[in-house]
């Protein structure tokens, strides 16, 4: 049985990632890249999907897991009567690199307390377990050889080799003993082979340490919950593919959004949907230059839709189109919830909610960057265009709803946002623009959000034109400035928000008892959202209850301060691991909130500041 979702860390090297769980297993790993098949896939099928696990072979183990200080390098402890031994797992970081070089993992063992014997079982399985290999023995080492991918391991201790496939090896520590593996990939196996040293190895430790450590030096957050914030700003450094500047949704794919249910997505690619929260979270901590990345490539995928109409719903990390949806039967799922699928289907829809989020992201930049070039605003203008002209088709939503198509209202705000924030970037600058035409799309939408999104029934905005259901996205309303956050109408929506979709600090995006999504069953609560309420609370002045929210949701992080997408009805990890948004959600709540408060502890008991 694999371990739980929420039993993980995460290393990676900004260009993929490796889950390390509690038990001392790396059970999901795709290599060389994010969205190349995995290579260690236990997560999704403990029997097939492959593993590289050490820990000690005794029983009644306890185990503790942290990571060094500032950094993404992760410690797994194992607590034992005869002993307390640890592993050091990174990622060598070789920022500018040339993305053909080998990707190593490195894991340090080491007893600081006692004697512990070790077993180590490396057991790749390539292709998502699709790919025969095999594995030899050469010079101090074992060769995992496919045509696409070969694993080069090699340590410390002898290995064996198992059956052909897997390398084994039982070790002894006592206390200051150490024994180091090093395991690195690369598409063509003559890079690989060369003997790493000792020394060597310990400079890519201080190294790797160093490199995380000055990243994070950056950061200008001095506020509140730091450590929850930095930490989140860490997970977004380790979800960049630093060559593009992409910023993936989750490094993982079919984690469920349900057990033994059908809601199992691929989220290793780039949701444009996510743009503004990217830039807005990224650059009130003070990362520009993650920004710049990620601005840079939005810019390209604008530049691609000359001719071609609108722009895609997400992306591969490098830009590529295409992400056939397609299911790995083979593979029976993490707690046998099947389907596995790779790809995504999404970049089929129309979502039109996604230039509200594109629009934002560069009008955030322009405003507390750098000017924005004059070829990246004459995109804008065509995509606006293109806008102008389809605002008011029925479309799937952000939540990419796998149903017939509606008028839903978060969309429409979004594409209000658009035309809002273009024509803010228009007037700053003095660029040309058709102020006159955006300006009655701007109002034409702004008015139909009022007519037909807003039931006088429910007091409350609506899922979508016609309905009388309600849906999270309308938290977005008065953090995008649609709405004034203590207008009548957004005070109403949030309380219906409470009434129906609310329990406790938990909050779904909405009920798919009642509004059909096209999928079958139920979900667990969304995280992202539930930083929303937070954050929909500070702007209304609802300080003690935003706090009370927000601090309620900092226990549901995992014990390296990690959230998946959702929450299940115990309390465990559904959906992919670690998810981008909730960690944007997390870290633009945190400040806003922090910012909040600290004026109010200014003003005191007169209000004035």
């Amino acid at each position: 049985m694999p371990s739980a979702i929420e039993e993980h860390g995460v290393i990676g090297n900004l260009r993929t990632v490796a889950l390390v769980a509690t038990n001392g297993a790396i059970d999901w790993c795709c290599l060389p890249n994010f969205d190349s098949p995995s290579v260690f896939g236990a997560l999704l099928d403990d029997a097939r999907g492959g593993h590289f696990q050490i820990s000690p072979t005794v029983d009644k183990l306890r185990t503790r897991q942290t990571y060094l200080p500032d950094t993404n390098i992760l410690i797994t402890r194992f607590l034992h009567a005869d002993g307390v031994g640890e592993i050091v797992d990174f990622m060598p970081v070789h920022q500018g690199a040339s993305s053909d070089r080998p990707a190593r993992i490195v894991r340090r063992v080491c007893v600081v307390r006692g004697t512990l014997r070790f077993r180590l079982d490396c057991r790749p399985a390539f292709d998502y377990a699709r790919a025969t290999h095999e594995a030899v023995r050469r010079s101090e080492g074992i060769l995992f050889h496919t045509p696409a991918l070969s694993l080069w391991l090699q340590g410390t201790v002898p290995f064996h080799v198992e059956h052909g496939r897997a390398a084994t090896a039982e070790f002894e520590l006592r206390a200051g003993e150490r024994a180091v593996f090093v395991l690195e990939a690369a598409v063509d196996a003559e890079a690989l082979g060369a003997k790493v040293a000792a020394p060597e190895i310990e400079e890519w430790l201080q190294r790797t340490i160093a490199y995380w450590r000055r990243w994070l030096a950056h950061s200008r957050y001095v506020g509140r919950w730091r450590e929850m914030v930095h930490r989140s700003a860490l997970v977004l450094k380790l979800l960049t593919f630093e060559p593009t500047g992409a910023l993936i949704a989750a490094p993982t794919t079919s984690l469920p959004e349900r057990i033994g249910g059908g809601r199992n997505w691929d989220y290793r690619y780039t949701w444009i949907r996510d743009a503004s929260f990217t830039l807005y979270a990224l650059l009130r901590i003070g990362f520009t230059e993650e920004a710049g990345a990620f601005m840079g490539w939005l810019e390209a995928r604008c530049q691609e839709t000359k001719g071609r109409g609108g722009l895609q719903v997400v992306y591969s990390i490098d830009g590529r189109h295409r992400l056939a949806e397609t299911t790995l039967d083979h593979l029976s799922g993490y707690l046998d919830s099947r389907p596995v699928r790779i790809g995504n289907d999404a970049h089929r829809q129309l979502q039109l909610d996604i230039y509200g989020g594109l629009v934002d992201a560069v009008y955030l930049y322009n405003k507390h960057v750098a000017p924005i070039a004059y070829d990246l605003w004459t995109n804008v203008v065509r995509l606006l265009e293109w806008l102008g002209r389809h605002w008011d088709k029925p479309d799937r939503s952000m939540w990419e709803i796998r149903d017939q198509p509606r008028q839903f209202v978060s969309s429409k705000v979004m594409c209000w946002v658009a035309m809002e924030r273009a024509m803010r970037i228009a007037r700053a600058r003095g660029l040309p623009a058709p102020f006159e035409e955006w300006r009655r799309t701007r109002d034409a939408i702004y008015t139909a959000i009022m007519d037909h999104g807003w039931s006088e029934k429910r007091r409350s905005f609506v899922q979508h034109y016609g309905s009388e259901h309600l849906d999270a996205g309308l938290l977005l309303m008065p953090l995008v400035k649609f709405m004034g956050p203590n207008d009548p109408r957004m005070l109403a929506t949030i309380d219906r928000i409470q009434e129906e979709l609310v329990t406790d600090s938990l909050v779904r995006r909405y009920d798919p008892r009642v509004a059909s999504d096209g999928l079958e069953g139920e979900e667990g609560t969304f995280s992202a959202c539930s930083f929303w309420l937070a954050d929909s609370m500070t702007q209304t002045g609802r300080l003690e209850e935003a706090r009370l929210m927000f601090e309620k949701m900092l226990t549901y992080a995992n014990h390296v301060g990690l959230y998946a997408e959702e929450i299940g009805p115990a309390g465990e990890a559904l959906g992919n691991f670690p998810q981008a948004l909730t960690h944007l959600a997390l870290i633009s709540a945190a400040v806003n909130l922090d910012d909040a408060l600290t004026h109010a502890e200014r003003a005191g008991p007169s209000g004035r500041a």
